[in-house]
Parts: C-alpha cells; sequence; structure tokens
C-alpha cells in the first residue's frame, strides 16, 4: 500500500545502495554487518556542501564512520575503496 508517497523507491536509494555494496566489498565485511549510508550537510566551510558519510557496523566491534565529501550520487567505487583505506 503507497499512502503519501511512503513505499516508493526514491532515485537516492539506488545511491545508497550502490555505495554501501561498495564499502561493505572494500572493508571486507561479514554477511552480519551493517552498512548504512546517509548525506549530510557539512558544516565545514571548506566542504562542498553534502558529503556521504558510511557507517560500518560490525557485531562486537565499535561502529567506523567513513566520509566521502561528495554528495552519494557523485560517489565512485574508488572514492568509497580510498576513504575506507584512509579509515584503516
Amino acid at each position: 500500500m503507497r499512502f503519501l508517497g511512503f513505499g516508493k523507491p526514491r532515485p537516492e536509494d539506488d545511491h545508497r545502495r550502490r555505495v554501501a555494496a561498495w564499502a561493505r566489498e572494500a572493508a571486507g565485511l561479514p554477511e552480519e554487518a551493517i552498512v548504512k549510508v546517509n548525506e549530510i550537510l557539512c558544516p565545514d566551510p571548506a566542504c562542498p556542501g553534502l558529503e556521504t558519510v558510511i557507517l560500518l557496523m560490525v557485531p562486537r566491534q565499535r561502529t567506523r564512520a567513513v566520509k566521502v565529501a561528495k554528495p552519494a550520487d557523485a560517489v565512485t567505487q574508488a572514492d568509497v575503496v580510498a576513504a575506507v583505506d584512509a579509515a584503516g
């Protein structure tokens, strides 16, 4: 049932899923890990505006946050690999 647009796929969901898949692969995460991708407005004047924040959540480990200084639709696989590598 779609009510007021709920349940309707949004174009940005495809970008988030793509970035999450790249992050899961780059970090070598197990199946039970959770990867969340969000865009936030960066408060730093040096930022380009929107940045993509990737949360890597593995059971019994500390959550890692990885950032790419681009909106999700502009993030490439190379951006995600570089960000995950830089985060350790």
